[in-house]
């Protein structure tokens, strides 16, 4: 027994004593990639909200185009569908207590827009990681941001304008659902336009991981392959950046020919 109890007493422990010290390390240093990744969903919501002041400039009939759901878009596309959702709030409480003249009508309906378009991209992305990913993400993210404001619309808008629910059922065809659907793809474009430059700059900050190195059986391999790589990455950015720009124009064009919208920078 008094052999056991000293078997027992002096057998080492399996852990090693650097075992402590790179568990602390690694805690501190996820620690710090959390603090970092927060300062930048604030700084991102910071961003969304001078979007929404400095782009609030397309005006059609009493509705307002402004591109603060793309930045909020970016976000969670970066960091996960909770920043979206978060800073989402954030920025609709924000632009209720500053700017707002809707009072809380205006609050429902901005953070629901954001919200929906931001969050549905995000989570839809954080499964797929690709450019179909991305894109698929987008394309629901239009459709069911249009949809939910056209149902919210069916039932806030009449006691905002103080009109029945029928007269605003019938500006559904005219003027809701050509809105959203063309101010979503607006959004949209500028989420494709801006992604790359944004997500390659986090990473370059250490906001974002890296991509593990690939391996190369020779220097004159990883040399080649890496200018492939840059330059199919050029045609990729120019490709997109160009179909953005176009989905920009052609919105632009239907907000103001196709639903008589206006320009207003004040």
């Amino acid at each position: 027994m008094a052999n056991l109890a000293q078997i027992c007493i002096f057998t080492p422990s399996p852990h090693k004593k650097g075992d402590f010290f790179m568990s602390n390390l690694k805690n501190r240093q996820n620690s710090a990639t959390q603090i970092k990744k927060i300062a930048t969903a604030a700084l991102f919501a910071a961003i969304a909200y001078v979007a929404m002041l400095v782009t609030s400039w397309i005006k059609v009939g009493f509705l307002t185009f402004d591109a603060k759901d793309a930045v909020i878009t970016l976000a969670g596309l970066l960091f996960g569908p909770l920043y979206a959702l978060s800073i989402s709030l954030a920025v609709a409480l924000i632009e209720l207590i500053t700017v707002g003249d809707t009072g809380v009508y205006g609050f429902i309906m901005n953070f629901l827009s954001s919200a929906v378009f931001s969050t549905v991209c995000a989570l839809i992305y954080k499964y797929k990681k690709n450019i179909k990913g991305a894109v698929t993400g987008l394309i629901a993210a239009v459709l069911s941001m249009t949809a939910t404001m056209l149902l919210f619309n069916l039932f806030v808008t009449p006691f905002y304008m103080k009109v029945p629910t029928s007269v605003v059922a019938s500006m559904i065809p005219s003027l809701f659902l050509p809105f959203n659907l063309t101010k979503g793809f607006m959004n949209a474009a500028f989420v494709l336009i801006l992604y790359k430059p944004i997500s390659h700059a986090l990473k370059a900050m250490n906001i974002l991981p890296q991509k593990a190195p690939e391996i190369y059986d020779s220097e004159e391999a990883r040399s080649a392959a890496k200018k492939e790589k840059k330059r199919k990455n050029l045609m990729f950015s120019l490709i997109i950046t160009a179909v953005g720009i176009i989905t920009v124009i052609l919105c632009t064009v239907v907000f103001i020919v196709v639903l008589k919208g206006n320009f207003s920078f004040k």
